[in-house]
């Protein structure tokens, strides 16, 4: 099966594991602190907090800004993983959505009376920033690791972005998250909610050395709590293969825009059938997202299920939340009707690998394939 993700553990990641279990810090420590700062670095941010996945720090995040407005509306995207909007719902907050693009899959200008924003760079595609105007943005940067906008990247403009770095995204250790900040303030508080909300601010923790520079006599910083928070933490093993992957992130987002530009140039005797994904230099691409333009030919999941007992699996695209999600079955009479574009992509689209370990033979058999498939009906 030529997998949608697909993760190859090297040496390298055997030894620096192995160098995490001989130290015997498992919780959070050195291998966490040390991503956070080159995480930062990479991003282009001076802070950065690692949570124990993107989830946890979309919710870490709009758990900080009910400190800062009363509105409860956030403005989103309707087409997305359905853990956008749960990280809203559950946060307390209630989701607005505005339509998409068709060929970029974000949102397009939608500006409403609220504080909140969370654009989500679908893909890897970045969401048109410029063209939205609001109090707060948290960026959903999950999909989108290295993307650029405006010669920045995605997670450097917001007030925080958020990423994600499970097993199929570009930057993969299996679970985790990460939060990119330039505001001290909202770091500070955002390393609290991670943590119980105790009272520690350091970047770095000394105890290890014996030492803390703000424990006091009957008083200590990690077991003093100012607020009601989270248990968001994450492990010095993630930290350690992410530290690996880091290394070589801009080879694999390298390799991810050859794969889909190779993918496009051999598929352009079926784009009247299936919309093709823009290439963008600027784009850090997470799959290879494909659109039935003409269902009458192939319906999106037949196209699934042949591609699949070839030997190529799929996904489909993600759906429109509030009308296509049964979680969200209540929310279907308000909004469907009103998203065409989301609803037209999440019952048409699927998406493919195209990930640093496919070789030119997987390349060229998937093509071959989807061009079978396809020409077969004509």
């Amino acid at each position: 099966m030529i997998r949608v993700g697909d993760y190859k553990i090297t040496q390298k990641d055997k030894d620096i594991v192995m160098k995490v279990l001989e130290s015997g810090q498992l919780s959070e420590g050195k291998m966490v602190r040390e991503f956070e700062q080159k995480w930062a670095e990479f991003i282009g941010t001076k802070y950065c907090v690692l949570t124990n996945s993107g989830t946890s720090a979309l919710i870490a995040c709009l758990s900080v800004l009910k400190n800062y407005t009363l509105n409860r509306d956030v403005v989103t995207s309707p087409l997305t993983f359905i853990a956008t909007i749960n990280a809203i719902v559950l946060s307390g907050f209630n989701p607005i959505f505005g339509d998409v693009d068709r060929e970029t899959f974000v949102l397009k200008p939608f500006n409403y009376n609220t504080s909140i924003f969370i654009p989500v760079h679908l893909y890897g595609y970045p969401v048109d920033l410029d063209k939205f105007h609001y109090q707060y943005t948290i960026g959903d940067c999950c999909e989108a690791h290295g993307s650029l906008y405006n010669s920045r990247k995605v997670g450097s403009i917001e007030d925080m972005g958020c990423f994600s770095f499970y097993i199929a995204h570009n930057i993969q250790v299996g679970d985790m998250g990460a939060i990119t900040t330039n505001n001290k303030e909202l770091y500070e508080q955002l390393k609290a909610i991670k943590a119980h909300g105790r009272l520690c601010k350091c970047s770095i923790c000394t105890r290890t050395q014996g030492t803390c520079p703000h424990k006091k006599e009957q008083f200590d910083p990690r077991f003093t709590h100012t607020i009601i928070a989270y248990n968001f933490k994450t492990t010095e093993i993630q930290a350690a293969l992410g530290l690996n992957q880091l290394e070589i992130a801009d080879e694999i987002i390298k390799k991810r825009q050859e794969n889909v530009k190779y993918f496009n140039d051999g598929l352009q005797e079926v784009k009247d059938i299936l919309q093709l994904p823009k290439y963008d230099t600027n784009v850090s691409y997470l799959a290879y997202p494909l659109i039935v333009k003409e269902p009458g030919v192939i319906h999106r999941n037949q196209l699934c299920k042949e591609l699949e007992t070839r030997g190529i699996e799929t996904r489909p695209l993600f759906a429109c939340v509030p009308t296509q999600q049964p979680a969200y079955e209540y929310m279907k009479k308000q909004w469907i009707g009103k998203l065409p574009n989301a609803e037209w992509l999440g019952a048409n689209g699927l998406h493919i690998g195209c990930h640093q370990y496919l070789t030119k033979e997987n390349l060229d058999y998937i093509i071959k394939t989807m061009k079978g498939i396809i020409c077969a009906r004509l």
